[in-house]
């Protein structure tokens, strides 16, 4: 049960995680239209290839950090601003369209495998995401991460990626010239305020936690 909750948890966080307008989304959009779904599939494994490396070192940072009630503490606070910043974020990302960018031509003459796993490395905002996103599972107990149980968080979280960037670059590609409603609304709106309720819901956690027992 543990580990279904560890996929499900980590697919979730991934999947959402993945879908604003990035330059990441951006050149899988033009991989896919230039070159095919081979090319795509080959240019998002190469994506969660550094992804997985990310995610791991960052969620045993985590484990051994957890155990710091002190800092535990802190993070409960922090988690609310984390998710703040997270859904503004997404607001931010939301403002930008595919026309804005057109950085495939530079890259064309490498596989896509490799155009994957060099966008993606180079991607640093992907390790404070990861440090924050595994600390507040972590700490919340919403995952377990003994022993074989972090595999599955992690296989979630490659899974929620690869499918994530997979929908969006489909639902682009259908939508063509076409994305001013879900550019306009799902993300600068709808997501930001799903991390909003989060962040709300972290409040009232942390009241429970550290404040109402004093009253």
């Amino acid at each position: 049960m543990k580990a279904l909750k560890n996929i499900f948890v980590g697919f979730l966080v991934s999947f959402i995680g993945s879908i604003p307008l990035g330059y990441l989304n951006v050149i899988g959009f033009e991989i896919y239209s230039r070159l095919g779904m081979n090319s795509l599939v080959f240019f998002l494994l190469g994506v969660i290839f550094v992804e997985m490396f990310v995610i791991y070192f960052t969620l045993i940072f985590a484990k051994q950090l957890v155990n710091n009630k002190k800092l535990m503490k802190f993070i409960d606070f922090f988690a609310v601003f984390f998710l703040l910043i997270i859904g503004f974020s997404f607001y931010a990302s939301g403002n930008q369209t595919i026309e804005q960018q057109n950085v495939l031509d530079k890259y064309a003459m490498y596989s896509p495998f490799l155009i994957g796993v060099f966008l993606s490395a180079i991607n640093f905002l992907q390790v404070p995401f990861w440090t924050g996103w595994n600390l507040y599972l972590v700490n919340g107990n919403y995952i377990s991460i003994v022993n074989k149980l972090k595999l599955f968080y992690i296989a979630g979280t490659l899974i929620g990626t690869f499918m994530g960037m997979l929908s969006l670059v489909l639902i682009l590609n259908t939508l063509d010239q076409n994305t001013t409603s879900f550019s306009k609304y799902v993300i600068p709106i709808v997501i930001p305020l799903f991390f909003v309720i989060l962040a709300v819901v972290q409040m009232v956690k942390v009241y429970k936690k550290y404040y109402h027992k004093k009253v």
